[in-house]
């Protein structure tokens, strides 16, 4: 009984948040430029894609909160005298980002993103981490009130490989809408 009450409550919750415009809910997808940053290994970047599910909370009239879940994928090639080596790595992605409005059409994005391991093409042995932090930051244009376009960079904090200093660090261009 305590869970159907729970459940009504939090349906109620959520259906008044969509009817008074603090919630919204969307799809976005676009291109990732990603790379490795890394202190003792020079890398080129690969082309890829990143697809998921968006949400906007809005908090007050020029703030409002972003989160995201994504499925991103990510990595890096590299080339010695003899091969090339590529590392390709699928990410759920839960990016977390505080909104500052400026303006109707513009606005700054920020804030964190916490990323888990599906699946790993890798040329090379390695140990890859199944956890990565990392911090992201862009821009949202609104082209009409529900498709947006998004520019954002991704720089993670954590090391990819726990036997080498590589860290993630990706561009990202998406498009979305809003329903």
């Amino acid at each position: 009984m305590n869970k159907l009450i729970f459940s009504s409550v939090l349906l109620l919750f959520c259906f008044n948040l969509s009817n008074a415009q603090l919630l919204k809910i969307g799809v976005k997808a676009g291109a990732n430029y990603a790379n490795f940053e890394s202190s003792t290994l020079q890398t080129d970047a690969i082309t890829s894609y990143h697809a998921g599910l968006v949400a906007e909370i809005k908090l007050i009239n020029v703030l409002s909160l972003q989160p995201e879940i994504l499925y991103s994928t990510q990595g890096a090639s590299y080339k010695n005298a003899v091969e090339e080596f590529k590392a390709e790595l699928g990410y759920i992605s839960v990016p977390i980002l505080a909104k500052l409005n400026l303006g109707k059409i513009i606005s700054i994005d920020a804030g964190p993103q916490f990323s888990y391991l599906l699946s790993k093409k890798v040329d090379a042995s390695t140990d890859i981490n199944e956890f990565d932090f990392a911090v992201a930051g862009g821009l949202t244009f609104k082209l009409t009130e529900n498709f947006f376009l998004q520019g954002r960079y991704t720089l993670g904090l954590s090391e990819i490989d726990k036997n080498a200093d590589y860290k993630n660090s990706v561009g990202q261009l998406s498009v979305g809408f809003m329903f």
